[in-house]
């Protein structure tokens, strides 16, 4: 199947559903071929990980420890 830019944009949705059947896709613009649409298997999905990441160390920079009342205080008249 190929699609123009402009049909791209237009009917992406569709273009989407095409390749979520099995067909290959290639966009054109004035003409040229600029991109490829294809399907995607289980196996083309990289792994990642479902956990959480787990405690994050960051460097201390030396900043007091503000409560979140201070905080406030301290954001207030600022446009937050």
């Amino acid at each position: 199947m190929e699609a123009t830019a402009r049909e791209f944009n237009q009917k992406s949705s569709q273009i989407l559903a095409a390749a979520a059947r099995g067909e290959t896709v290639t966009v054109t613009k004035n003409g040229v071929a600029v991109a490829r649409v294809v399907p995607i298997d289980d196996e083309d999905i990289p792994p990642h990980p479902t956990d959480p990441m787990g405690a994050i160390d960051l460097p201390d920079l030396g900043l007091p420890d503000l409560t979140d009342d201070e905080i406030e205080e301290s954001l207030r008249g600022m446009g937050a």
